[in-house]
């Protein structure tokens, strides 16, 4: 083996290995086992969350092939409608060429282009992160095979009630001129204003203080034109009189009527607030209570209509108000009639007061500009009706998450669900199978053909396919289903549906998670007729954050790019990556000191081991993940120490007989018993936090062992026996034997979190183990054999690990060189205690580098000691002889005038009664702490100092 570790040179070369042998595929005849990856969009490129999700899967499908499971981890990308489609816009723009000049089908051809030359970057770095997943099964949301199932599903909805067209306010982007999903929408904090308008009463009524006009407070002014009330709160005092009365709508002359509900909160603005239901969702819910009409004043871009739109709560037109909006502000943007609308009420003297105001607005996440709520026509697919059996499901158990807690969240979401806006005004995705003839009538079907026979339309009836496609989260709603085959029932289908386990965030709960629930029960069956979930277990985990808690993004300047902690990147590299694109130079030179203070030397390489490792050890359950750079450096050497292992263990074992072969002439020496019985209790450990998807816990399990127990001490152990010309053959045979099968062990233990380094290890001692097989990946995964249990053992060497830590203690107290050999007194202790130092000599003069150890016996004193306890036992280092005495009462006073001051001042400050009174108690309570502390070391020392000044 190499004298160092060096991930690069083994992890591409592994990975290849594996893939183009096909260890990824499903085999074998245990049960199956499936995960479905959440689909990532094809545009997109690996992030921090992609990394810890993703070696969360991995670690599980892994584990459960070892297990001898018959896996799949189904592949797939997603083509995300807006983000694809902004992509290629983008490269089109940069040739002035707009998709219009190019019409739909050539548009769709650019994008198909581009996702087949660019499409496929998330794919090969997944690769990197080592993630075993089905490749030769990979599926794309637009496949042919999934637009069938999408066709499919949306037909059966709609046969079933459960899709159907009407206009709704929705969530629009006036400038990529579509709805967007509320997971699209980003609220940003801004600065801004609260209005105070003056609304005319009619028919001479005055508010209880005598004024003809009621204040309405708002934030946006300009959507006063499509006002239908203005409405109180039902037991505000100052206005009940008022209520079931109108009020003048300023510049337009319409009368609108005074309402009670109690959405208003009457603590805010003067407790009277304009309701325009065609331009806010509360508004809008509002409205429905009240049964108002639904005046919309805005077009597609965001501009003032030269005529209002009026509806009624069931999308009809309303003809019974009038329509006609001022001419001054017909075409004009939503902002420049806001500023003409406040001035003209100025002029009017109808504008009461301006105030700051902070507010939330909501903007897209792709365009940045501001979300208009809008009513447009829309499909929809009615919730109520699926939401039922979908909250059932989890109810009864069928679907259970992990942590639990987060049922509480997708049962709040599912009992207040709202139907659910499933069409897109884009060219890219999946293109709504409905279709209108001249009349406006529709016709749902899964093609043109199909819709003329069902409806008897001839060839002389003109149709027109609907121009909009479906939100993506339609399909992927259907993805753990429609990526196996469905509609068609095959083997793959019937074999791994329902999937096992779903792994995700708890961001997309509502979005995804509850949506898959929803349509699979609906549209899925088994061979029974019984209704399927999608998936048995939903394991939810929180945000990746950085090491201070916040949320990684660009304009914090605190994204780290996963790829780059594997392969390592240069300062001036990180700075350029971090600072790219960005606007404002204020924020890219603050983010460029912040880079440089935090990686003065860039990022370096740290291979997929180490990242893997620690992103499961930061896996519990449900809580943001804080990620610490120096977390990935300690598992980098945890990496190094297992390297570095096996080369110890190849150096004592190769061109040697290591008892693999069935003989039993060998003898196990009491190391070799309990560092076995340590084996059996760290795999019942790690595999019962796999089980209970607990990947800290197995983390935490896998190092301890490793790292302080096979490393630190049983390689320490096992050196007297192999190291000494007088150990016999079936002794040294029985530590080779051990060293060998526990560190085989190990490996297959820890294959699934870190696959890399143990496939490379696995095979070198493969032939000292007598392992079988072509890869460590299905080998079997370790089980614990309470068996090969030796308390007696284990206690043994616990013993012999608090006699040797005492002694070391000492030596680092008395500043006694490692290297030289002390004497050891034992005195108080037991029979056992004799017993175990009499059956442990060797091991303990060797480990603890002992010149002698001297039993004393009742009554017998031992010399002036340094000592330390282990257990009921009191060990003793003579201190003649083994340090200068005057050197070290040097040393001792020095430390000791340092404490007294140290502690002098920290009595002055607690002798302060303004300190004391006026500091707040926990750090009072801190120096009162401090002192104690400072007054113990204080009184150790000067023992200490007795002690040597009596030599």
């Amino acid at each position: 083996m190499d004298k160092t570790y060096q991930p690069h040179a083994i992890e591409q070369q592994w990975y290849e290995t594996w893939e183009n042998a096909g260890y990824f595929k499903p085999r074998g005849e245990g049960d199956p086992y499936c995960i479905m990856i959440p689909p990532p969009n094809v545009t997109g490129s690996l992030h921090m969350g992609h990394g810890f999700n993703n070696a969360v899967m991995d670690a599980m499908i892994r584990y459960h092939r070892m297990k001898g499971d018959d896996t799949l981890w189904q592949m797939g990308t997603d083509h995300a409608g807006i983000a694809t489609q902004m992509v290629v816009e983008r490269q089109l723009a940069a040739q002035n060429i707009s998709r219009h000049d190019l019409g739909r089908d050539k548009f769709l051809e650019k994008v198909w282009e581009w996702k087949a030359e660019s499409g496929g970057n998330i794919t090969r770095q997944l690769r990197r992160l080592g993630s075993s997943l089905d490749w030769s099964r990979e599926r794309f949301t637009m496949d042919e095979g999934l637009s069938k199932a999408v066709q499919e599903a949306f037909v059966r909805l709609h046969e079933d009630g459960l899709i159907y067209r009407g206009k709704r306010l929705v969530n629009w982007d006036p400038t990529l001129h579509t709805a967007i999903s509320d997971l699209e929408v980003e609220n940003h904090d801004e600065k801004g204003f609260l209005w105070h308008m003056r609304y005319p009463l009619a028919d001479g009524a005055t508010t209880a203080e005598g004024k003809p006009y009621l204040v309405v407070a708002t934030t946006r002014p300009e959507t006063m034109l499509g006002d239908s009330a203005v409405a109180v709160h039902p037991d505000d005092e100052r206005y009940a009189s008022l209520i079931g009365k109108f009020v003048e709508l300023p510049l337009v002359g319409r009368r609108i009527p005074v309402i009670a509900d109690e959405y208003v909160d009457r603590e805010f603005g003067t407790g009277c607030v304009k309701i325009t239901p065609a331009h806010d969702f509360n508004d809008y819910e509002v409205g429905k209570r009240h049964a108002l009409p639904l005046i919309n004043i805005l077009d597609q871009n965001a501009a003032v209509l030269a005529e209002a739109q009026i509806f009624n709560l069931d999308g009809s037109v309303n003809d019974t108000l009038d329509a006609t909006l001022p001419g001054a502000y017909a075409g004009q943007d939503r902002y420049i009639a806001r500023k003409q609308i406040v001035a003209d009420l100025e002029a009017a003297e109808l504008m009461d007061k301006i105030d700051d105001h902070a507010l939330k607005v909501p903007r897209g996440d792709r365009s940045g500009v501001v979300v208009e709520p809008w009513l447009t026509d829309q499909w929809y697919v009615r919730t109520q009706p699926l939401a039922e059996p979908a909250i059932a499901a989890v109810e009864n158990g069928d679907i259970q998450f992990v942590p639990k807690q987060y049922e509480n969240m997708y049962f709040s979401w599912m009992r207040d669900i709202q139907d659910w806006c499933i069409s897109r005004q884009l060219w890219w995705g999946h293109r709504i199978p409905a279709w209108y003839d001249k009349q406006g009538k529709v016709y749902v079907g899964r093609n043109e053909q199909e819709v003329r026979e069902k409806h008897n339309l001839g060839a002389d009836v003109a149709l027109e396919q609907d121009e909009d496609v479906l939100d993506t989260w339609f399909s992927s709603g259907l993805w753990t289903f429609s990526t196996l085959g469905w509609p068609e029932q095959t083997e793959f289908l019937k074999k791994f549906h329902p999937t096992n386990l779903l792994v995700t965030g708890f961001d997309i709960i509502f979005f995804w998670v509850a949506r898959m629930i929803m349509l699979t029960l609906h549209l899925v069956k088994d061979d029974n007729g019984k209704a399927q979930v999608p998936f048995e277990t939903v394991y939810v985990h929180g945000l990746v954050r950085d090491s201070y808690g916040q949320k990684m993004s660009k304009s914090k300047g605190n994204v780290l790019d996963p790829l780059d902690i594997v392969d390592g990147i240069d300062l001036e590299t990180l700075v350029q990556k971090r600072t790219q694109g960005m606007m404002q130079p204020k924020l890219a030179s603050k983010i460029e000191k912040q880079t440089r203070k935090e990686f003065p030397e860039g990022i370096a390489a740290h291979g997929t081991d180490a990242l893997r490792l620690t992103f499961c050890s930061l896996a519990s359950t449900g809580r943001d993940i804080k990620f610490d750079m120096g977390r990935v450096e300690g598992y980098r050497n945890f990496c190094n120490k297992l390297w570095n292992a096996t080369r110890y263990v190849l150096m004592n074992t190769e061109e040697h007989d290591c008892g693999q072969d069935g003989s039993e002439d060998y003898e196990l020496s009491l190391a070799d018993r309990w560092i076995v019985a340590r084996l059996q209790q760290a795999e019942k450990s790690v595999t019962q936090a796999l089980d209970t998807y607990r990947l800290d816990l197995a983390t935490q399990a896998l190092y301890e062992f490793v790292w302080n127990e096979y490393c630190d001490w049983y390689l320490e152990l096992s050196k007297p026996i192999l190291w000494d010309d007088n150990a016999s053959a079936a002794q040294k045979k029985g530590t080779r034997r051990t060293l060998i099968r526990v560190l085989e062990a190990i490996l297959r233990l820890a294959h699934p979190l870190i696959p890399f380094i143990t496939e490379e290890i696995w095979q070198r001692i493969k032939p000292l183990a007598g392992a079988k097989g072509e890869t460590i990946m299905q080998a079997a995964y370790p089980v614990a054999d309470e068996s090969k249990l030796d308390p007696q053992a284990v206690d043994d060497i616990e013993w012999l690990k608090k006699v040797i830590l005492g002694v070391r203690n000492i030596r680092g107290e008395m500043n006694i060189s490692p290297a030289r050999s002390v004497p050891l007194f034992i005195q108080h202790g037991s029979t056992e205690d004799q017993r175990r130092l009499e059956q442990n000599r060797a091991a303990l003069t060797k480990l603890a580098s002992l010149e002698s150890v001297t039993w004393l016996n009742a009554g017998e004193e031992g010399p002036v000691s340094a000592t330390a306890l282990a257990g009921g036992m009191e060990l003793l280092v003579p201190m003649a002889g083994l340090i200068d005495k005057d050197a070290e009462l040097e040393r001792l006073n020095r430390e000791i005038a340092k404490l007294e001051k140290d502690a002098e001042r920290t009595q002055a400050k607690l002798n302060n009664s303004g300190f004391v009174d006026k500091a707040p108690v926990e750090v009072v309570n801190k120096e009162r702490n401090r002192l104690a502390e400072l007054q113990t070391a204080l009184e150790k020392l000067r023992e200490q100092a007795q002690r040597i000044a009596d030599l």
